[in-house]
């Protein structure tokens, strides 16, 4: 009998059809499960999505667990300042009859008084008033004639411009219902107002809204850095997306049915010659191919995708993703000691180091695994607008700024449950704009809502969102 060798072997045929086979599943296994281990900390899903599957909470050696409650060993003590005498309305003086110790009669010392100062909510804090129009004849006309109201009192109507600045302050600040907003008038300063009246004011709040917000929309196209963000709207059931323009001393929201690059077009032009800090969402990168508009990617999503290799399956991508964030963690570690540098030129040569070294290890050092090669790429074709912060001062390595403030749209989405309809959508596009941008200039949004409001009723100009400086 003779024996057939083994590359002939019918058997041995099989078996490596079947290892092919049986790699290629495992190959296809691997990447099904690194990618259900993608969480917010390793891509740029959002952080709601890790409800369902958090990520895994590690305890950094030489740290204790959890810190006290309170205040912490070493941090300097925090105390109310008090009210200056012009601010408060009524003093009350305490005296003993007799020395609590012997019983002997006490004299007042020349020593400064202990205080307790006290705030309280009046009973009632709603002032009501009635403005009669007299009923006047004439003999000559044989007329009736009424006078006329001033015309910010007829376009106020029920509600004056203070508490009509509350009922926006309460709705856009607070993230409050129309049914919260009537139980606390109800129930705080003993009013029954309806869900219609309450509508009526909020439309009023933001058409004194208008002017100040659209003067901002049109500062945006000359800005020198603008970080931008986007996010998921709903509209009666409609799938819109809230566009976020954060500059440095203001922030404008707009809502648009689209997601894509023309709304870039739309509020910044085609010669937007600033620079635009983002994710690496594809409409940037158009409106950065189409109009040689410079960028800086948000280097913490980049970061993330690069935690995602060095937790992935395969051997060859984790080390290649440990690898670069090596280089990240130096390159992070220069910025964060500026102060230590001895001249400006010499941070520079550091920053560009480490970056020409980092590009090289994603480049050069690539495993060409599929994940890996998707990496590479990005940093062939886009270096330049990854590490422009290093070149160009002021500019931010991350998109962080955007993503703080659109932190609040997230927030108000959640508990209202979006909008109705166009006027809605107005609305909130100008109450978040005077919110977020009050918060940069340390301005009170109450205050500015009181302003704009007493404006429109008034027919005067409205206050302005634009900064100082």
């Amino acid at each position: 009998m003779v024996k057939q060798s083994g590359k002939g072997c019918p058997n041995c045929e099989q078996l490596d059809k079947r290892v092919s086979a049986l790699e290629a599943r495992n190959a296809e296994l691997e990447a099904e499960l690194a990618k259900a281990k993608k969480n917010s900390r390793n891509s740029s899903k959002p952080p709601s999505s890790d409800i369902t599957n958090p990520p895994r909470k590690h305890a950094k050696p030489g740290r204790p667990k959890k810190r006290k409650r309170g205040g912490q060993p070493g941090h300097r003590r925090h105390r109310r300042p008090l009210f200056d005498e012009s601010q408060i309305d009524n003093f009350w003086e305490y005296r003993d009859d007799d020395c609590p110790c012997c019983g002997g009669e006490l004299l007042d010392a020349d020593e400064e008084p202990k205080k307790l100062q006290q705030i309280e909510i009046e009973e009632n804090p709603v002032r009501v008033e009635e403005h009669r129009r007299i009923a006047q004849w004439c003999p000559h006309c044989q007329k009736l004639h009424y006078p006329r109201l001033p015309n910010e009192l007829v376009k106020a109507g029920l509600v004056g411009p203070r508490l009509t600045a509350l009922v926006g302050w309460l709705k856009g600040v607070c993230h409050m219902s129309f049914s919260n907003v009537r139980k606390y008038f109800r129930d705080v300063i003993g009013v029954r107002i309806s869900r219609g009246q309450l509508a009526k004011l909020i439309r009023k709040v933001s058409e004194s809204l208008q002017a100040p917000y659209e003067e901002l929309l049109n500062l945006l196209a000359d800005e020198e850095r603008l970080n931008v963000d986007e996010t998921g709207h709903k509209d009666s059931g409609k799938r819109l997306w809230t566009w976020c323009f954060r500059a440095y001393l203001y922030t404008v929201f707009k809502i648009s049915p689209s997601r894509g690059s023309k709304v870039l077009i739309e509020v910044l032009g085609e010669e937007f010659d600033g620079v635009l800090g983002c994710d690496y969402f594809s409409a940037y990168r158009k409106y950065m191919k189409d109009f040689s508009v410079e960028l800086q990617f948000c280097l913490a999503h980049l970061i993330r995708d690069v935690k995602f290799l060095a937790e992935h399956p395969d051997a060859k991508n984790r080390e290649y993703g440990r690898r670069l964030l090596t280089h990240f963690r130096k390159l992070f570690g220069i910025i964060h000691r500026r102060d230590e540098y001895q001249s400006d030129a010499t941070f520079q040569r550091s920053l560009e180091r480490a970056r020409d070294e980092l590009v090289w290890e994603a480049t050069m050092e690539s495993p060409h695994t599929a994940e890996a090669l998707n990496l590479e790429e990005r940093f062939y074709q886009n270096t330049e607008s990854y590490f422009r912060f290093i070149t160009t001062p002021g500019v931010e390595p991350t998109n962080n700024l955007a993503e703080q403030a659109i932190r609040f749209v997230a927030i108000h989405r959640r508990m209202t449950q979006g909008t109705r309809g166009e006027t809605g959508q107005h609305w909130f596009e100008r109450i978040c704009t005077a919110v977020v941008t009050c918060g940069q200039q340390g301005r009170s949004v109450f205050d500015f809502l009181c302003e704009a409001i007493d404006a429109y009723f008034k027919g005067g100009a409205a206050p302005s969102l634009i900064p100082d400086t």
